[in-house]
């Protein structure tokens, strides 16, 4: 399951790079993702929506499994 989360990380880690941010995975456990947002990301007044809206949307549309994504 970790591989194929990381896959579809993987697709939109360049948006976020090109932010001058990226995403880690750092666990997936009973549905819940658990991500560290990085670089300009992880400080950014906007990255509750990066998260919500564009991650764990992609990453529920791509693997049924995922609940949620949440954050360190």
């Amino acid at each position: 399951m970790m591989d194929k989360i990381q896959e579809v990380l993987d697709k939109v880690r360049p948006t976020l790079q090109a932010d001058g941010g990226d995403v880690e995975l750092i666990d997936f456990n009973d549905g819940i993702v658990t991500v560290r947002l990085q670089g300009a990301c992880g400080s950014c007044p906007m990255a509750t929506m990066t998260l919500k809206h564009g991650i764990e949307a992609r990453l529920k549309e791509e693997i049924p499994e995922v609940k949620e994504v949440v954050s360190l």
